[in-house]
């Protein structure tokens, strides 16, 4: 008997978890554990991601000013890499897709060395969008559907409210909008994780950085504006996991590491509106 109730219960645990993969991938609303730190995002709504979904995302944002690409453009491409690879930077897909957005070598997106890029994938499709006529005025999933040719054209709008959070809190236009709780062990300590940040912005921003300075505590960004310095405390932040961040500072605001929480800085010398100040562990 008891060896009837075991296989009876293993198959129902297998029913169950099959149930809830199903709900999940078809946008059911069952959210699946997730595995290591979480964030989350609050501009005018909520999301939650985990750490490497959240430094995509955030990726995808800087590659988005970077070419100048508006808003609503940075929306398109956000919807498009989370219906095509929830914000995961895939090995593989449909036929030869790769990549955030699921793009294919065969038809011209690149090698798979650059689609696996980040920074590659998300610059060749604000290119492709930027040359679609009129996609200002469509809807998310139109515009995205006119540079993916999906076989599911619809699909892209259900993350456009998701989409629009990230990219109002990704772009500076929301205050300590983006919390990350980073627990453990840094990956990286020191110098090292100051060359990593450093790298890390150099890259996703390229010649839309402002100046910044690496010291062996971290690093710190001029920023001209309050919107540009919460677009690149939030950048910090997004990619606090892979790079030994352990503080963030602007204007009033701190963010630390273990708790994850954006709090009042207590000490009014360290309150800066024109520049955001990044501590590594060391």
């Amino acid at each position: 008997m008891k060896s009837v109730i075991g296989v009876f219960a293993s198959l129902v645990l297998i029913a169950v978890v099959s149930v809830v993969v199903v709900l999940h991938r078809s946008g059911g609303g069952i959210k699946l554990p997730r595995i290591g730190p979480e964030c989350t995002v609050r501009a005018d709504g909520e999301v939650t991601l985990d750490s490497v979904q959240m430094a995509n995302a955030a990726t995808i944002t800087a590659v988005g000013v970077r070419k100048e690409m508006p808003e609503q453009a940075v929306v398109v491409a956000l919807a498009t890499a989370f219906q095509e690879s929830k914000l995961e930077n895939l090995d593989d897909g449909d036929r030869d897709s790769v990549g955030l957005f699921q793009q294919r070598p065969s038809q011209g997106w690149g090698t798979i060395e650059q689609i696996k890029d980040p920074r590659y994938a998300a610059g060749k499709f604000y290119t492709a969008l930027k040359k679609v006529k009129g996609w200002e005025k469509m809807r998310v999933t139109d515009a995205a559907q006119k540079v993916q040719r999906s076989a599911y054209p619809n699909a892209y709008e259900k993350w456009a409210d998701e989409s629009r959070v990230l990219a109002r809190a990704l772009l500076g236009k929301a205050t300590g909008a983006v919390a990350c709780t980073v627990t453990g062990a840094p990956v990286i300590r020191g110098t090292d994780a100051a060359a990593a940040l450093m790298a890390g912005l150099k890259l996703d921003w390229g010649k839309k950085l402002d100046f910044a300075s690496e010291e062996a505590a971290g690093l710190t960004v001029s920023v001209s504006n309050v919107s540009s310095g919460w677009r690149y405390a939030h950048w910090l932040v997004s990619h606090a996991s892979a790079t030994g961040l352990e503080r963030v500072r602007f204007g009033d605001l701190e963010w630390h590491a273990p708790e994850g929480k954006w709090q009042q800085v207590t000490t009014a010398g360290e309150r800066d509106n024109g520049r955001v100040v990044a501590e590594v562990f060391s």
